[in-house]
């Protein structure tokens, strides 16, 4: 009986230590998420600007990104002035449809 709950203890740490896939990780495989990233592009969006290359770099970067980021309140306000578009345009990205 002992053998038993020790081993039940053990199977139930084992499966509570793995990770648990998310669909947000499947669709962003080797991208890290962070709207902090696209520091660069903030004067081109917010000015209308043109973006600088480092901007696009950042954008092509956190693409697979743009819809949760679009979603995000915090950060919303961004992705959906007119600027924006042309910032993405300029870049060579296409607006998300999300």
């Amino acid at each position: 009986m002992k053998i038993m709950v020790l081993t039940l203890m053990v199977f139930v740490i084992l499966l509570t230590s793995l990770p648990v896939p998310n669909k947000a990780a499947d669709t962003n495989v080797g991208t890290a998420c962070d709207p902090k990233q696209l520091q660069p592009c903030l004067a081109a969006i917010t000015g209308g600007g043109q973006p600088s290359g480092d901007c696009c770099a950042k954008l092509k970067e956190q693409q697979p990104c743009l819809c949760g980021f679009a979603k995000n309140p915090a950060v919303a306000q961004y992705f959906s002035s007119p600027n924006s578009r042309k910032v993405l345009a300029a870049c060579g990205i296409p607006y998300p449809s999300c």
